[in-house]
């Protein structure tokens, strides 16, 4: 488990993180999402005791990091994955680890075998390619077999197969009890893999809530209608809290009301639908949404 509360940090006059408090549980993915320069990144780094706190603390599994007598295995962390000796082979990188946390031998080819690098283990780090950088920075990682994961981008360069191995390994940790936290710009990989999401912008916690509670928040349902007497329908349904659209000739996209709501008002009128269906917004519509004024890096809006 992860515990942050009060967690404060400033540099100068800047404050990157602005008394943030969260408890990350364990037996669940949870997603950390944020704009550049959320804060993100300077909170990892404060669980892991990489940066010191202003204020506040961040706990992992009751203590802070560097209280741990074995933190290998009580958090593994991915926060830099290209953070190795070029001219180390990534067998000799984990031995070099294994050895300084008192971890058995075995463990490294276990976790090797668990990246999918066993083939390449005796090749020196320095000619990996992003991919497999990421997936030897993710063995580094689990090494210690810890409860609490902590991973920072951790599908950056990989390929499908790859995208595909975080998520389920991901889950995997979850079900077997492990707290497992993971940052990501990729919004349709988030929204697979975490259950919960934790949103930051400019230093500031903006929702800490289930994935699905996150969307629904946005205003991201709606119902998609088509029908020969689109228009008077869309009468029918039109009131101070629902907004219809028309965005083609009898199509009409409802929010404001459930497709049980659409279906009855269209049966008591006589109206024929040829689809009625909910639309939920994506997880990237949503966050765009939610966190529209705590980016603080902004490209022009273009006209639509």
């Amino acid at each position: 488990m992860i515990e942050l509360r009060g967690l404060t940090k400033r540099y100068g006059a800047t404050t990157a993180v602005d008394d943030l408090t969260v408890t990350v549980r364990p037996g669940i993915v949870t997603g950390f999402l944020g704009p550049n320069g959320a804060g993100k990144s300077t909170t990892m780094r404060m669980v892991l005791g990489l940066d010191h706190p202003t204020a506040g603390t961040a706990l992992v599994n009751g203590k802070r990091y560097a209280e741990h007598r074995d933190p290998l295995r009580q958090v593994g962390a991915l926060l830099e994955a290209r953070a190795l000796h070029p001219g180390r082979t990534a067998r000799a990188h984990l031995q070099a680890l294994a050895a300084t946390a008192g971890l058995p031998r075995q463990r490294v080819e276990t976790v090797l075998d668990l990246a999918g690098l066993t083939s390449v283990a005796g090749k020196r780090v320095g000619g990996f390619s992003l991919g497999m950088g990421q997936r030897l920075g993710v063995a580094t990682a689990l090494l210690g077999d810890p409860a609490t994961v902590v991973l920072d981008e951790p599908v950056n360069g990989l390929d499908p197969d790859g995208v595909l191995w975080i998520r389920t390994l991901a889950r995997g940790l979850a079900a077997e009890g492990r707290t497992v936290f993971f940052s990501s710009h990729l919004m349709a990989e988030m929204s697979v893999t975490a259950e919960h999401l934790v949103v930051m912008g400019r230093g500031r916690l903006v929702a800490d809530v289930s994935t699905a509670e996150f969307i629904r928040r946005a205003g991201g349902d709606a119902v998609r209608v088509r029908s020969p007497r689109a228009g008077e329908l869309a009468g029918l349904l039109t009131g101070p809290d629902v907004t219809v659209e028309s965005p083609e000739r009898g199509l009409l996209l409802v929010t404001g009301v459930t497709a049980e709501t659409v279906g009855d008002r269209a049966a008591g009128a006589g109206i024929a639908l040829h689809e009625l269906a909910p639309v939920q917004a994506s997880l990237e519509e949503a966050f765009m949404a939610l966190t529209h004024d705590d980016r603080e890096y902004r490209t022009q809006e273009q006209p639509s």
